[in-house]
């Protein structure tokens, strides 16, 4: 799958939950569900671009069908085996008010980021939604326990606040999980659009054409089993970590 690279799969088994297969939704739910995954959610997911810009640098990509491409395996072999199990697992757990499990959870997709950077998208994500869901008066208790809990500051990850509001917000496993594939697809494009690999025509047939692979991941996440959590993108990992002392970049990450 070029540069970034296709990790093989294991035999998954599927997560056994009746909360995690597809629901019909409300209107209230659906309209938090676009107020959760919309690009003006402040939390700065415009200001990371998880090694992209690297590899636009050193040449690794230039052309639509490149960024196309590196997008894909991200959705597939990261987004869809580390982030989305994660985020059904926790949004269970809170559903089922246990906590303990939710820290497990967020401890393994903190372990799993492969750099600095990688980590410090999530966390700082997640400390920009902890303040927004702080001033929406959403889950207080439950945020000051995580903050108590965690061994050292920016220690949460992006996943769980997410977990945390859409459950809050009674929006189901399953559309939280379209609604944070479809937001992380949605600010990779927009820094491609900002690093001028994309138009804005060219952005919108890269959204059409990445379309199927967020459906892809979302039903993939479903698959897999917990000792299966987890990715290896050694060509991202090498980006993000090249990408911490480029001479000059617009990004954070």
């Amino acid at each position: 799958m070029g540069i970034i690279t296709e990790i093989a799969q294991p035999n998954r088994t599927a997560l056994r939950s009746t909360s995690s297969a597809p629901s019909t939704a409300n209107d209230a739910s659906m309209l938090r569900l676009l107020q959760l995954s919309s690009a003006t959610l402040p939390v700065g997911g415009y200001a990371f671009s998880h090694g992209l810009e690297w590899a636009l640098e050193a040449e690794w990509l230039s052309t639509s069908d490149d960024v196309i491409e590196w997008l894909s395996v991200q959705l597939t072999e990261s987004v869809a085996t580390l982030d989305l199990p994660i985020l059904h697992r926790q949004c269970l757990a809170l559903e089922q008010q246990d906590i303990p499990a939710l820290i497990q959870w967020n401890d393994t997709v903190l372990a799993c980021r492969e750099s600095y950077e990688l980590r410090l998208t999530d966390t700082a994500l997640a400390d920009a939604m902890i303040r927004l869901l702080h001033g929406l008066s959403i889950e207080n208790d439950l945020l000051n326990t995580l903050d108590n809990q965690s061994k050292k500051p920016h220690n949460i990850s992006y996943v769980t606040t997410f977990a945390i509001a859409a459950t809050h917000w009674r929006i189901s496993p399953h559309y939280a999980a379209l609604g944070y594939a479809w937001a992380w697809l949605e600010n990779q494009v927009a820094a491609a659009t900002k690093l001028t690999l994309f138009g804005q025509l060219s952005a919108q047939k890269a959204i059409d054409a990445l379309m199927p692979v967020v459906e892809q991941a979302v039903n993939q996440s479903l698959l897999i089993s917990d000792d299966d959590i987890g990715t290896s993108l050694p060509g991202l990992a090498m980006a993000s970590s090249h990408h911490e002392t480029q001479y000059s970049r617009l990004f954070r990450s």
